[in-house]
């Protein structure tokens, strides 16, 4: 059962907002994983969030990873529902991120979803 102040329809608001922070073209982003991504594989997605999170928090210190994480995920889920809808489904998008301890507990210590 879901918490009463559980409520979808603001977590994909805040979500959405987190995802516009990312400016990423992933057309033009040299990955391996993404591009399998892109070509199907939707087992690599988590990978692919994971690599270029990691690597656009590098290059913007005062971007956080598990921020990263919540904003290229939603990006490129995004990005993919606009190019193939039928090949992507919400539950990974919350796989990809409950499935990752790090995220899991930012998302807790900044009060939860």
């Amino acid at each position: 059962e879901l918490p009463s102040d559980f409520d979808p329809v603001i977590i994909a608001s805040r979500l959405r907002q987190i995802g516009d922070q990312c400016n990423m073209d992933f057309e033009r982003v040299s990955s391996q994983a993404l591009a399998e991504v892109l070509t199907g594989k939707m087992e690599k997605f988590g990978a692919a969030v994971d690599s270029l999170s990691r690597s656009w928090s590098d290059q913007n210190p005062e971007m956080v990873y598990e921020r990263a994480f919540l904003s290229v995920s939603v990006k490129l889920m995004m990005h993919i529902l606009k190019k193939v809808p039928s090949m992507f489904h919400p539950s990974q998008l919350i796989t990809v991120i409950n499935g990752n301890a790090q995220v899991k507990n930012y998302i807790e210590a900044h009060g939860g979803w």
